[in-house]
């Protein structure tokens, strides 16, 4: 997949593969242009109710053939609006569907679809059967020839992941193309009733997300009283260093789970100086890079950490990035992580799996 301009916490694998190129590009916001700077003020830190993760919308779908069927029992030719505010129509119950985003191809094996699955990217990694699906993606981006001879009847993207150079050859080429971009934890939801009804599993999809809405709840609620430390969230600190921008979906699940996230303060920009994360004196490390070898031994040996809070009081905690910064239908697991890395001693509830 083609990386956007500023490196994504769904992206974050990526940049650490591809530090080096990536860094010479030097990363931006995709809107700002450019760093942070250091008088840029940190996210806010309200508190974030229980309720407000509940009431997952339905999808926006129509069916061409008879408008007033519900999503739940929606026939083909069938038209969704996508992330983008794209009217995609599929044509056909699709029976051959190519995923362009790990967390697309995780929704759709969770709605009980992974059979229809025919195409993947080469950072596919759960579950176990994506092994065995052939890739027609990687970080370069979309190869088309592959798309093609995959034969799908829909594809699924993701914004910033699938470029939008690939976006538009896709379209050129007549396929149905359905794109996602979550920025919140409930669009997150919402996307997996979007994938439901693209796919003709509306009724499965909304009970998904309504039970995952309801477990997000539980997480929010068993924190909910406790004191907000300043979190950083570590994405990367090998260069440069990076952390979600205030915009992304990661730094709303950091609210919910009872943190005050600090970030570059600009929508679009995943980078933080020194200076500013000094300043903003984090009080708990969650290091998301600790998957790729970081540890809390190594951040308190950084030239200029010792001086914060977190870095004094040892509250350096590592965590799965994956399962934070992917959103899909793992995505509490990554709430609850989080939660248990801000708040160690809270009683949180205990979560069923997510069904592969």
């Amino acid at each position: 997949m083609a990386r956007a301009a500023a490196p994504r916490p769904r992206l974050a694998r990526a940049l650490r593969a591809l530090l080096p190129l990536l860094v010479a590009l030097a990363i931006a916001g995709c809107s700002a242009g450019a760093g942070a700077s250091s008088g840029a003020s940190s996210s806010g830190s309200a508190s974030i109710p229980a309720s407000a993760v509940t009431g997952v919308p339905a999808g926006s779908s129509s069916t061409a053939s008879s408008a007033g069927s519900s999503p739940a029992s929606a026939s083909f030719p069938l038209t969704v609006r996508d992330d983008e505010g794209a009217s995609v129509t599929i044509p056909r119950d699709p029976a051959r569907i190519v995923s362009l985003a790990p967390s697309v191809t995780e929704t759709l094996f969770a709605l009980g679809e992974g059979g229809r699955v025919v195409g993947v990217t080469s950072s596919d990694d759960y579950p176990a059967a994506v092994k065995s699906i052939p890739q027609v993606a990687t970080y370069n981006g979309v190869e088309m020839e592959k798309l093609v001879a995959a034969q799908p009847d829909l594809v699924i993207g993701f914004k910033g992941i699938t470029s939008t150079t690939d976006v538009a050859h896709i379209r050129s080429l007549g396929l149905s193309l359905v794109m996602l971009d979550a920025t919140t934890l409930p669009a997150v939801f919402a996307d997996i009733v979007l994938v439901g009804d693209a796919t003709g599993e509306a009724g499965i999809a909304q009970s998904l997300a309504n039970r995952l809405s309801s477990e997000a709840a539980a997480v929010t609620a068993a924190v909910s009283h406790d004191a907000r430390p300043r979190v950083f969230y570590e994405l990367d600190a090998t260069k440069s260093i990076y952390t979600p921008a205030p915009d992304d979906f990661t730094t709303d699940l950091i609210r919910r789970a009872g943190g005050d996230p600090i970030t570059s303060g600009v929508p679009g920009v995943y980078s933080i100086s020194l200076e500013r994360l000094v300043a903003a004196d984090p009080q708990v490390i969650v290091l998301g890079d600790a998957n790729y070898g970081t540890t809390a031994t190594m951040v308190a040996a950084r030239p200029g950490w010792s001086v914060m809070t977190a870095v004094r009081d040892h509250a350096i905690r590592p965590v799965d990035d994956t399962i934070i910064t992917r959103p899909g239908p793992r995505i509490v697991e990554g709430l609850e992580v989080l939660a248990r890395a801000i708040h160690p001693g809270a009683a949180l509830p205990s979560l069923p799996p997510v069904t592969e």
